[in-house]
C-alpha cells in the first residue's frame, strides 16, 4: 500500500482552506484488520438508540427552520438570471451608423445604453463632424443642444493636443488613435414606459498605437449611467455622466507591440449590443 492511500485528502471545509486528512487505521494485525470487540450490553444498546433518535429529531427540526427561512425571501432579492442575457436580437436599424430602433420595454432601454455608450466612447467623438453626427443621432430633441454644447466644450483644442491629435482629432503619421468602449453588462435602476436611467459597466481602451507615441494604448474600468426618454419611436439620450470602477484585479498578459495593436484595432470590428 502507498503512502498516498493511507493518507488521502478529501476536499476542504467550505472555503477555510483547510484539507481533511484521512489517517490510517489504528490496531489490528499485520495485515491491518481491526480488534473484534466483544458483545454490547443491552444498556448500551439502549443508549445507541437513543443517541440515534435524537440526532434524527435534531435533523428534523433543523430542515423545518431552514424551510420556513427559505419562504422569507422576497422578490426583490436578487436572482442569478438577472444578469443572464435576455435572449432578443440586436436591433438591424441604424441611425448615423449607430443601432437605433429599439423595443419599447427594459431590455430595449439597457440595449440602447449600452450602444450609446459605444457610441459616446469611441474615436468619432474627437472629430468635430463626428462627435455632431453621434449626438444628433442619440440626444432627445429637448437636451440635443445642451448635449452637444457640453461635449465640444469637454473635446476642446487643448485637450486634443494633450493626447497628441490634430485639431481635427486625427493621428499623427505612424501613429494609430484607439478609443474603444465595450459594455460588460447593464442594469437599469429606474424603468417606466416613458423614460429610464441605465447603468452600463464598461471596458475601455485609449491611447495612441505606434513607436513614436508617447501615449501608449491603456485599459480601464468604468461605469456610464444615461438617462433616457421615449420620444418618437426610440430611446433617446436626456442626460450622460461617468464615474470610474469596479475594476477588477489586472491579469498578467504581456504587453503587446505597438504595431499589433494597430493592426488588431484597423482589422477588428465591433458588435451591436442586445440585452
Amino acid at each position: 500500500m502507498s503512502l498516498g492511500d493511507e493518507y488521502e485528502n478529501t476536499g476542504g471545509y467550505g472555503g477555510t482552506g483547510q484539507t481533511r486528512t484521512r489517517m490510517p487505521d489504528s490496531g489490528g494485525g499485520p495485515h491491518g484488520g481491526g480488534r473484534r470487540g466483544g458483545r454490547t450490553s443491552s444498556r448500551s444498546l439502549v443508549m445507541v438508540v437513543g443517541v440515534v433518535v435524537l440526532l434524527i429529531a435534531a435533523i428534523a427540526f433543523a430542515n423545518r427552520g431552514g424551510d420556513s427561512s427559505s419562504t422569507d425571501e422576497t422578490d426583490d432579492s436578487p436572482q442569478t438570471a438577472a444578469t443572464a442575457p435576455s435572449g432578443e436580437k440586436p436591433v438591424r436599424s441604424k441611425n448615423a451608423g449607430i443601432p437605433s430602433g429599439f423595443a419599447h420595454d427594459r431590455q430595449g432601454a439597457e440595449s440602447a445604453a449600452a450602444n450609446y455608450a459605444v457610441a459616446l466612447g469611441s474615436d468619432g467623438m474627437f472629430s468635430p463632424t463626428g462627435r455632431r453626427e453621434i449626438v444628433q443621432a442619440i440626444a432627445d430633441p429637448s437636451t440635443r443642444d445642451r448635449l452637444q454644447d457640453g461635449f465640444d466644450a469637454d473635446y476642446s483644442a487643448d485637450l486634443l493636443k494633450s493626447i497628441g491629435l490634430t485639431a481635427n482629432g486625427t493621428a499623427p503619421e505612424g501613429t494609430t488613435f484607439v478609443n474603444r468602449t465595450l459594455p460588460a453588462g447593464t442594469k437599469a435602476t429606474t424603468f417606466n414606459q416613458n423614460s429610464a436611467t441605465v447603468e452600463v459597466w464598461c471596458n475601455g481602451l485609449f491611447g495612441l498605437a505606434g513607436d513614436s507615441s508617447t501615449n501608449p494604448v491603456t485599459s480601464g474600468w468604468f461605469t456610464v449611467t444615461m438617462k433616457l426618454n421615449w420620444s418618437g419611436d426610440d430611446w433617446r439620450v436626456l442626460e450622460t455622466t461617468q464615474k470610474s470602477g469596479p475594476t477588477p484585479v489586472p491579469g498578467d498578459s504581456p504587453v503587446s507591440r505597438a504595431e499589433d495593436m494597430s493592426k488588431v484595432v484597423e482589422e477588428f470590428g465591433g458588435f451591436t449590443y442586445a440585452r
